[in-house]
């Protein structure tokens, strides 16, 4: 068989593979290209969730009839010269256009500024079409219609309609964050149409419009750099997390990218703040000499490899975590919400799975007792229990408030509250919940979740100082590893030595443990270093031996912690307070959940009416 030259069309139709692999893929290209043309306004119109239509409409500064012909051939760019150490823009290799082109039908219609016309050029599946006068505003639109036409088998891969809009939506939004200053349209006869108006230098201001306003109130700011790299963004509390990373935003050099170093650096700050299953919400920039960036890894240029990848991850990690022990213990505004729309008329709660016709009708509350039909309505009756008048009738079998020391509530003395950002405590609840009172509203707190915190940071804090205690092993284990990854070990052998586990090769493709830490006691050695070079492999990082230690930690802090049930006296509620106020992450438990909420005095005024 004798090799030959493919055609062109052949050619781009194989880049298409890796570039444009749904309508989502040419959308972010033609949106890198408008950006890179200094366009402020960039309307997207959809159809068929992008396989039918899609047209970028820009404002940018246009290409002339000899440009708009040099556009559609492959590696044709303005944006690079000699080298690809020095990328200053998100378009670069020059193979978008005729890469649409040879799968789709390419119309591009543009006008320079102050030209006396506009051209157009088409592409039909390759086809090239010959530049023609055409009647334009200033700027830039290229519609795709059709897309894949020319290769049908591509259409069967791709996902239903909604899903691919969704898709483009959220190439949108990632354009969106990271260029506040242009404005974004987002149309088209399978959505609703989406505006993100320019916000200027108001970064937080956009990142609102996409996160929603509850972000601002729960965004912490962040500016830090180590060397040559400069992070800025936004962290949210920890508080204020999600159920997937679909809103963790990451950006190099003003590229969008979704770097499994950059995620795996954000779980590494947030760790042990978070429960399981739940993600914190960031914004994260990074800005650096694009010498020291590989943004070429990949051709839809969503994949980055940096110089110093452990400078990358120290800074973000470090910068997170100074950033929540500033300021991350504050509750979320959203659990004091949830709290608010607790107490409003119209809240119905549901009768326990365990309560049956066969239960009692009273339930004990404090030394009284409420009738069980008037806590849970009936179906047929009056909806709304809470505060509503209807709701109110359950509460005429309490005695009344008074002021008198036999209140069912343990009641705290009178203590100044404006010098406390937690307030000074004024009753105990329930035998679990501190009640305290600020100078602006009051804090309800969970006496076992926040003291299991403070016990938690006091057991992490042993494992920051000197080498961790080890137990000797009296017959060495020996693991069977490739080679690759003995190797691998061998390199972090001191940074295993520091946390109590002592490994040396065995020989070609064995490796010897002869201690390991004694917090772990009797453990699976074998496991935990197949976990361990399997990380090393991915991350680069040896992280799964510090966590399994922290969580050893937060185990015993569990189990050592003030327990539900035990009644404190006022001086042991503000001690505890007193202790929050210092410690950094006390916001959470060791599980990641809350460990109080806030409640302001402006929204206690609006339960009674009063605002």
């Amino acid at each position: 068989m004798m090799i030959k030259q493919l055609s062109e069309t052949l050619i781009n139709q194989i880049a298409a593979g890796e570039v444009i692999e749904r309508p989502a893929s040419a959308a972010k290209e033609l949106i890198e290209n408008a950006i890179d043309a200094g366009a402020t306004r960039i309307e997207v119109a959809t159809a068929g969730g992008g396989k039918t239509l899609l047209r970028i409409v820009d404002n940018g500064c246009g290409m002339g009839p000899e440009d708009l012909e040099l556009s559609i051939r492959r590696h044709c760019t303005s944006k690079i010269s000699q080298t690809l150490f020095d990328i200053r823009s998100l378009g670069f290799r020059g193979e978008a256009l005729p890469s649409i082109g040879s799968v789709a039908k390419l119309t591009i219609t543009s006008r320079p500024a102050g030209a006396p016309a506009g051209a157009e050029i088409s592409v039909q599946g390759g086809k090239v079409g010959s530049v023609r006068p055409a009647a334009a505003n200033p700027g830039t639109t290229v519609e795709v219609r059709d897309l894949f036409f020319a290769t049908p088998a591509r259409l069967k891969f791709l996902k239903t309609e909604k899903a691919e809009a969704a898709a483009i939506t959220e190439i949108v939004k990632r354009m969106a964050i990271a260029f506040p200053g242009i404005r974004f349209v987002l149309s088209g006869t399978d959505r609703s149409t989406l505006e993100f108006p320019s916000t200027g230098d108001d970064h937080l201001a956009r990142i609102a419009q996409i996160l929603g306003a509850d972000f601002r109130d729960n965004a912490i700011a962040l500016d830090a750099e180590r060397e040559d790299v400069k992070l800025t963004g936004f962290a949210g509390v920890p508080t204020f997390n999600r159920g997937n990373s679909a809103h963790q935003y990451a950006f190099v050099n003003g590229r969008p990218v979704q770097d499994k170093q950059i995620l795996s650096a954000i779980r590494g700050a947030y760790a042990e703040t978070i429960p399981h299953g739940r993600y914190p919400v960031a914004v994260l920039s990074l800005a650096l000499d694009p010498a020291l960036v590989d943004v070429n890894v990949h051709p839809a240029k969503s994949d980055v490899r940096f110089r110093d990848p452990g400078l990358v991850r120290g800074l973000i990690v470090g910068a997170v975590r100074q950033a929540l022990q500033r300021e991350g213990d504050r509750s979320s505004t959203t659990g004091a919400g949830g709290m608010l729309r607790a107490f409003r008329p119209g809240f119905n709660p549901q009768p326990s799975a365990n309560w049956s016709a066969g239960t009692s009708p009273y339930r004990p509350v404090g030394n009284d007792t409420i009738p069980m039909t008037a806590a849970y309505p009936s179906p047929g009756a009056s909806s709304g229990f809470a505060f509503a008048e209807g709701g109110q009738a359950a509460f005429e079998a309490l005695s009344q408030p008074t002021a008198r020391s036999e209140a069912s509530v343990v009641t705290a003395a009178a203590e100044p509250v404006s010098n406390f950002p937690l307030g000074a405590a004024r009753a105990q609840v329930h035998a679990n919940y501190i009640v305290a009172q600020t100078g602006d509203g009051l804090v309800i707190v969970d006496q076992h979740a926040a003291h299991e915190r403070l016990v938690f940071e006091q057991m992490r804090k042993a494992l920051t100082g000197r080498r961790l205690p080890s137990q000797g092993l009296l017959i060495p284990e020996i693991i069977d590893l490739p080679e690759e990854d003995c190797d691998r070990l061998m390199m972090h052998a001191p940074t295993l030595e520091q946390l109590g586990l002592a490994v040396e090769r065995f020989g070609p493709g064995a490796i010897a443990v002869r201690e390991t830490p004694a917090m772990l006691g009797e453990m699976d050695v074998t496991g935990l270093i197949k976990d361990l070079a399997d990380e090393i492999a991915e991350w680069d990082t040896a992280d799964r031996l510090s966590a399994r230690l922290e969580h050893v930690a937060a185990t015993m802090a569990c189990h050592g912690s003030v327990r539900s049930g035990r009644q404190l006296r006022v001086e042991e509620m503000n001690a505890l307070l007193r202790q929050m106020e210092q410690t950094p992450g006390s916001g959470q438990c060791n599980h990641g959940r809350p460990t109080y909420v806030e409640l302001k005095l402006s929204d206690i005024e609006r339960l009674f009416g009063r605002s």
